[in-house]
């Protein structure tokens, strides 16, 4: 059978047990500009590669500031990074007026890890193919998130998605016993 008979709407699947939907969603993050993120026992930082595929036209943002002490890298469709993202700011927003503290992050990456897999349930969506970097930082020190697609949630101590960012993991893991103490940071 030809494959084009299952990718019609994201709640079909193969033969072969895939989602033909959602791993072109994730091909959409291998394909974005490569991001990665670092964190140390103090500080967590995002960088971006921003690259113009035309020489008259500007590069798109990849970093955004959600909160004072929350923010993402993407990998991926920026238009959905944008939703994601006002949604982000908007839950801040909520919960500061709330309760008059600043959210949680590892809350609010899991509700948007749990939008991004309810977009896999429903026939009429498609899922958001933007991947997510989040750094952010509480009471317990500082944090580093990846979100997928698919709806997976990792915390990390470094990562890289995009494109080559398979290059990018191999030199993070190489320096990876120097970030615990973020003493000195020579790593860009």
């Amino acid at each position: 059978m030809n494959r084009n008979h299952y990718d019609t709407d994201v709640t079909t699947w193969s033969p072969d047990g895939k989602l033909h939907q959602v791993n072109y969603a994730e091909q959409s993050v291998r394909q974005g500009s490569c991001s990665l993120g670092i964190r140390s026992d103090t500080h967590a930082v995002l960088a971006a590669v921003r690259r113009s595929t035309n020489a008259l036209a500007s590069s798109q943002k990849k970093i955004f500031k959600i909160d004072d002490h929350l923010g993402i890298a993407i990998s991926g469709l920026t238009a959905d990074a944008r939703v994601l993202a006002t949604y982000m700011r908007t839950e801040c927003l909520n919960h500061k007026y709330l309760y008059n503290a600043p959210i949680v992050s590892g809350r609010l990456v899991s509700d948007i890890a749990d939008k991004h897999q309810a977009k896999t349930q429903a026939s009429w969506k498609r899922p958001y193919g933007v991947g997510l970097l989040v750094v952010g930082v509480d009471k317990d020190g500082p944090h580093l998130y990846q979100t997928s697609p698919a709806g997976f949630l990792y915390e990390l101590q470094a990562m890289a998605i995009g494109e080559r960012d398979q290059a990018a993991k191999t030199y993070l893991e190489g320096q990876l016993t120097s970030f615990p103490s973020g003493t000195n940071i020579q790593y860009m």
